[in-house]
């Protein structure tokens, strides 16, 4: 018996080391097929609340705005130039400030200012470059180049506002939209790609524009320098003109050299 009680205490010592010591695997009730891993366990817990937390960043991002008209905007739209033509003076001006037509542009150009003559013509062509009258017509033939240029600028882009006004107006409705049709991401991202579009095109034309007043102000800087010029030149001449002649009254003797009229 003695000896019995020996073996039976080897034996649990001997059980209690192997569990001591055994992997984290272990059978459930006693059936030894079904296995209990805590590792794979916590990695499949893991697994589930990534998943779950995907789940729940996908729902959002599909989630539906409701209030997106706070966001709306109103388009400004623009007036159709309507120039009054009583004698033929503007014939053109109206087709050419609302639509795409640089001939146009050219006819009412012409119409609307003053021609260099024949006889004006014969008389420049004995003057040389860098004199006062050539400096002026070549004021007037850079005017006459971008002007009408201008014109057609600003009928193109009246034309394009209008034409681009359905695009703009559906693109905005759907950016406002608030059912599942236009919500995905995917639908969102396509209409923040349109929406960028579109401001490039509305950029492209501003820079038309932005060309043409670039080019008036050219224009009208010459004249201001070629006036302020003349202006020198004649101060230049006078005095020069006056060192030489005597204009003192009778009986004096010294001229007023610094009188300019």
């Amino acid at each position: 018996m003695k000896i019995t009680m020996n073996r039976r205490k080897k034996y649990l010592m001997a059980g209690s080391l192997l569990l001591l010591t055994a992997t984290p695997s272990f059978a459930l009730f006693g059936i030894g097929d079904i296995v209990f891993d805590p590792t794979s366990y916590a990695s499949l817990v893991q697994q589930a609340t990534t998943a779950l937390n995907q789940l729940k960043m996908i729902e959002n991002n599909i989630a539906h705005f409701s209030i997106k008209q706070q966001w709306q905007t109103t388009l400004t739209a623009l007036k159709s130039a309507n120039v009054k033509n009583l004698f033929g003076e503007t014939n053109g001006m109206n087709t050419a400030l609302n639509s795409n037509s640089s001939t146009a542009s050219a006819t009412a150009w012409t119409a609307a200012t003053v021609p260099v003559n024949g006889s004006t013509t014969s008389y420049l062509a004995g003057q040389t470059p860098g004199s006062s009258q050539l400096s002026q017509l070549a004021m007037i033939e850079l005017s006459d180049s971008v002007s009408p240029d201008c014109f057609t600028a600003i009928g193109q882009y009246r034309s394009a506002r209008t034409q681009n006004a359905t695009a703009n107006s559906t693109l905005a409705t759907q950016q406002l939209d608030s059912t599942s049709a236009t919500n995905s991401e995917v639908e969102q991202l396509n209409l923040l790609n349109a929406a960028e579009a579109q401001k490039m095109s509305e950029m492209q034309s501003q820079g038309v524009l932005q060309t043409c007043l670039a080019s008036q102000m050219t224009v009208a800087n010459m004249q201001q320098r070629n006036a302020a010029a003349l202006d020198l030149n004649t101060a230049a001449f006078v005095q020069q003109q006056r060192a030489v002649n005597d204009v003192s009254s009778a009986n004096e003797g010294s001229t007023w050299q610094n009188y300019l009229p």
